[in-house]
């Protein structure tokens, strides 16, 4: 009998899907374990595994197709067997077998253990493994949590005696490209190649080229929300320019110690965000959003702080987790991890949610300040400057002190002047006298 393949359900705020590629064709044969389409969720990217073992009788939307959760995306079933030509016009009930599957699978344990440890696979993948005689603990899975999926194995078959390593969807795309992958620097583990690494590649670097890109995946996601939060926040922006000398000096003084403990650099990102969820607590209307239906204002309890990063996909906001309960070593530690993860398209979808504030820091540009629109539906985001050198009198003289300018944007449903301004005083004052963040 023809099996069901649904939109899934990843998080509790999902509501739609976004189809980015289909794996398999209609007709061809599916293992069950192997990954059958991507979606995109809450810019996320997750590849959606068959729980069946068949051939792939029916798809029924297209690459960029939105798709409400629990929707039916098409059957696996035997060859011929028949199945409906249009899609159901209702989604599925809310809890489908496949949806506690997912759920299963993203909150599992390791189902095997070997020597080095704890191993996530597909049931393809493990059976693709034994079939070549190779160990699972020597593979980079491609999955979310890094499970291995068949493809994986097999790629790392093949690079045992080929170079380079690259994903299945980049020799696609190099293929159709005509791009020789050798030329090609992988950014992902071993020099493994992404389809991303593609991008722009053999083209030219300054002066875009007459044409249409299509607005799609995560820039259309991008581009809706920034539309909704500005259409719909009354935003106000506030601008503070902030004299960054004792937090280069605390930089400078905890950098060796931080390495040590993290291997990761200490950077004015950490500083800052530790000031600013040090001043949410004396400010907790920054740290709130309207409820759904905008009558009530939420105060949260636990300081939960994104960071705004750039990828070659779009916009990302990966969320710090109680970021107000913990120290700088710590900060350093999670924020590097999640952007690292970010860039590489491995962030979870538990990962960028739950944030109360944002900070999105273009300090690396030559940008003095900016107004940054809202992340909704939180409160307010801190935008940061380049920081440079600043004339200011000190003594009856003028000297040059590393100044930057943060910028404010509030939502004025929620936040008065007054209480914003004292915010973004105390954000400065804990920059300004960044050993008070070590009490």
């Amino acid at each position: 009998m023809a099996k069901e393949i649904f939109m899934p359900k990843l998080s509790s705020t999902m509501e739609t899907g976004t189809i980015l590629q289909w794996m398999k064709k209609e007709g061809d044969p599916v293992e069950m374990g192997e990954p059958v389409f991507e979606v995109m969720s809450d810019k996320i990217n997750i590849e959606v595994e068959a729980y069946e073992e068949g051939v792939l009788l029916k798809k029924y939307y297209d690459v960029d197709d939105v798709v409400p959760v629990n929707t039916i995306v098409g059957y696996i079933g035997e060859e011929e067997e028949e199945v409906p030509e249009t899609a159901p016009e209702e989604p599925a009930p809310e809890e489908t077998s496949q949806e506690e599957e997912l759920k299963e699978y993203a909150n599992t344990v390791p189902a095997t253990a070997d020597a080095n440890g704890q191993i996530r696979a597909t049931p393809a993948a493990r059976r693709v493994a034994k079939e070549n005689g190779v160990l699972l603990s020597g593979m980079e899975g491609s999955g979310p949590k890094q499970r291995i999926h068949q493809q994986d194995v097999y790629d790392y078959v093949q690079a045992a005696g080929e170079n380079p390593k690259a994903t299945p969807l980049a020799r696609k795309r190099a293929e159709e490209q005509n791009l020789d992958l050798n030329t090609v620097e992988g950014s992902g583990p071993g020099s493994k190649i992404y389809a991303k690494d593609l991008t722009g590649f053999g083209q030219k670097t300054t002066g875009a080229e007459p044409g249409r890109i299509p607005v799609k995946g995560i820039r259309k996601i991008v581009a809706d929300r920034m539309a909704e939060s500005a259409s719909t926040v009354p935003h106000v922006t506030l601008y503070s320019e902030v004299d960054m000398t004792e937090a280069i000096r605390l930089r400078s003084q905890l950098q060796d110690k931080i390495v040590e403990e993290t291997g990761y650099k200490l950077s004015y990102t950490e500083i800052m965000m530790k000031a600013v969820a040090e001043a949410l607590k004396r400010h907790p209307y920054l740290n709130a959003s309207l409820s759904a239906d905008q009558q009530e204002i939420l105060l949260h309890k636990e300081i939960n702080v994104g960071l705004a990063v750039a990828t070659e996909q779009g916009l990302v906001v990966p969320v710090v987790p109680r970021a107000g309960e913990k120290g700088l070593t710590a900060l350093v530690q999670e924020s590097k991890q999640l952007a690292e993860n970010a860039r590489n398209q491995r962030l979870q979808p538990e990962q960028m949610q739950g944030g109360t504030f944002t900070i999105s820091n273009l300090g690396m540009y030559a940008v003095d300040g900016f107004s940054p629109i809202i992340n909704q539906p939180e409160a307010a985001i801190l935008g940061v400057g380049q920081m440079k050198e600043t004339p200011a009198e000190e003594n009856g003289n003028v000297v040059f002190r590393p100044k930057t300018t943060f910028s404010l944007s509030f939502d004025h449903r929620i936040v008065d002047g007054a209480p914003a301004a004292a915010f973004l005083s105390d954000v400065k004052q804990l920059i300004e006298a960044p050993y008070e963040l070590l009490m």
